[in-house]
């Protein structure tokens, strides 16, 4: 006997047997179909059986021992198995709220970062407006050539120093370089600067160039005559681009994984409008600081330290949490593999706009965009600085019109998920371009139809003048919060169901060139159109046209995609469900053969509920394994739920 087993040293006993606490658990029932439902040879307990069968004889003592085997091999695993659960949980970081430490070291810095990036933004690109719009020798009509001549080259003057910059200086270095300068540059202006606009300012030889020009290049001349109030302008709109886009995402990418970014970045975005709300409320708050002040007093200089003295506060905020996300939080490990992206140069992006017919509507809704909430937008503004000469009462408005901007659009995106699931992607990308349509015309025809209009506001105790501010700014309350919740989405979706090199040069044709056309479009024709007819007033008309040509085309391109896109995903969803049905190997027979019952419509007994839910999701039938002979009815038994 003891001859019997020492040779076989896998099936000898230990000599220190290891003794576990815990139970072994009982098989599971799938598990002993699996082990004892085989097709196995028949066993012989008898001596005497034929010479092809194998004799098994019964050992008592044989069995007893190779039984105490397996009691003691399976003690041990199981030790085994506890200690390294053990360990693992010993290795793990502790959590709060289901979300691990680490994660939340990251996630709540960032957050609170891009809080006081927001916080900062609202009120300059608010204060921007009041000192462009309501100064002495501007008005509105200065913002297209503004952003056209001004805003754009020193934005692309600044991507080529912050591209020069990043071979240079670590990606720390790079961070306080680029948003120092703003931090510094907003207190000296509201500190310095504005206190000495009188004095740096050229409004002699501006009063002396419009003279000899004429009033049609007021606009024009303006940016020499305020040009420190345009510098600031030009200042707040990169804060938005730079310090949002390029410093905050970037960092934001680089220091969390994408499991991360997926759970916590939506909540980024409403706390984006949570911080809009806020803001608004503090410059209203600040702008109306003048009612408690003495005569005499500079109300809006006050108001304007004040605001920038938050604005500096919150910038070295910005630097502290990123200090301290720097210094005490580990960063993830990258690849260092680079992805190969395709450039495509202008005349590349046309080509390929123009031959797509899928890619050149979704670019349509792009350029739309941009034109139409750039029409409506500097012609509102005209009528707000006609309505509230004073710079404070201007800033006050533009604190309410950035509140209510944050509760709607917060609202729309805690909405935008049910339309989406209700009525489909059609619907949710032509909610923007109606809203912005209606509110429009509402808008147009109260300055272009005043007059009759007039009886029917005066019960509403409003002139109107003061109606059309008002649905001017509902008109871009509901476009921005329709733009954020719904329009962006849509445009991102649209991408999904196309082939990835589609995918990758559409997306590149379409911020090559679609993107700069609609930011530079509408300031483009407002320009045109001050220049031809003499004022922005004048042009109005024009422009109210022109908006119901621009969102007319949107909606048309908005029906042609929604139907193209409904196509490609109906394709996307058949062609998932062929592979399923061919991951499952199920024969399929005719429906002749179905009808008749020849065939039956469920599994093999060792189908899982996920494969049975599959194919009644397929509606395929199925014949059981005997009909179908050794062909291939059966999963192999090795594959496990998961792995289907």
């Amino acid at each position: 006997m003891e001859g019997l087993i020492q040779p076989r040293g896998i099936l000898s006993l230990p000599t220190k047997p290891i003794v576990a606490t815990r139970t072994l658990l009982p098989p599971s029932p799938a598990l002993k179909q699996r082990l004892f439902t085989r097709n196995l040879p028949p066993l012989s307990f008898s001596s005497n059986a034929p010479t092809k069968v194998q004799s098994f004889h019964r050992n008592p003592l044989t069995i007893s021992i190779s039984h105490k085997e397996r009691i003691n091999r399976g003690f041990i695993c199981k030790a085994e198995a506890s200690a390294a659960a053990a360990a693992a949980g010993e290795g793990d970081s502790p959590n709060i709220f289901g979300v691990e430490v680490t994660t939340l070291k990251k996630i709540i810095p960032l957050g609170l970062m891009f809080f006081c990036i927001l916080f900062n933004y609202t009120i300059l690109r608010d204060t921007k407006d009041v000192l462009v719009v309501t100064a002495k020798g501007s008005s509105a009509e200065i913002i297209p050539f503004l952003k056209t001549w001004v805003n754009l080259p020193m934005a692309i003057g600044f991507m080529l120093l912050y591209t020069k910059l990043s071979n240079v200086l670590s990606k720390k270095a790079l961070f306080y370089t680029v948003i120092i300068p703003f931090i510094a540059y907003f207190g000296a202006f509201g500190f310095v600067m504005y206190p000495l606009s009188n004095m740096i300012h050229p409004e002699a030889l501006a009063d002396k160039l419009l003279a000899t020009l004429g009033p049609r290049f007021m606009g024009p001349l303006a940016i020499l005559r305020i040009w420190s109030f345009c510098l600031f302008y030009v200042m707040a709109e990169l804060w938005g681009s730079v310090v949002v886009s390029v410093l905050f995402w970037g960092f934001a990418n680089q220091i969390t994984t994408v499991d991360e970014a997926k759970k916590f970045y939506p909540l980024f975005g409403l706390g984006a409008n949570v911080a809009l709300i806020f803001s608004g409320r503090t410059v209203k708050y600040f702008s109306n600081m003048r009612k408690n002040l003495g005569p005499g007093v500079d109300g809006w200089a006050v108001s304007l330290k004040a605001m920038m003295s938050i604005v500096v506060g919150m910038g070295l905020a910005i630097c502290f949490l990123y200090w301290w996300v720097n210094r005490y939080v580990p960063l993830p490990t990258r690849s260092k593999k680079k992805k190969v992206k395709p450039q495509m140069g202008m005349m590349e992006s046309l080509k390929f706009l123009v031959s797509s017919p899928y890619i050149r509507d979704l670019a349509t809704l792009v350029v739309a965009y941009g034109i139409s909430i750039n029409l409506v937008e500097v012609t509102w503004k005209s009528k707000l600085k006609a309505q509230f000469p004073s710079p404070n009462e201007y800033s006050a408005f533009m604190g309410d019109f950035s509140t209510c901007t944050g509760i709607a659009t917060f609202t729309m995106m805690l909405l935008s998920q049910y339309v989406f699931n209700k009525y489909g992607w059609g619907v949710a990308a032509k909610i923007t371009p109606t809203v912005l349509l209606l509110t429009g015309v509402a808008f147009f025809s109260l300055i272009l139809f005043g007059g009759p209009f007039a009886p029917l506001v005066a019960k509403l105790g409003m002139t109107p003048l003061l109606a059309a501010v008002y649905v001017g700014a509902l008109q871009n309350i509901f476009s921005k919060s329709a733009k954020y919740s719904l329009f962006d989405p849509c445009k991102e979706m649209a991408y999904i169901p196309l082939d990835e090199d589609t995918k990758v040069k559409g997306k590149a044709a379409i911020d090559v060139v679609c993107n700069p056309l609609g930011k530079s479009g509408g300031a483009l024709i407002q320009q045109f159109m001050i220049l031809t007819f003499g004022s922005l007033a004048s042009s109005t008309p024009y422009l109210g046209v022109i908006l119901l040509g621009i969102v007319t085309a949107w909606l048309a391109a908005a029906k042609s995609l929604e139907g193209q896109f409904n196509t490609l995903m109906s394709e996307e969803e058949l062609e998932k469900e062929m592979e399923r049905a061919a991951s499952l190997k199920i024969p399929v027979v005719s429906s002749e053969e179905a009808a008749s019952g020849e065939s039956t419509s469920q599994l093999p007994e060792t189908s899982s509920p996920k494969e049975l839910e599959r194919t009644a999701s397929l509606k395929i039938p199925v014949v059981s394994s005997e009909e179908a002979g050794e062909s291939t009815s059966q999963l192999p038994e090795t594959s496990s739920p998961s792995s289907i």
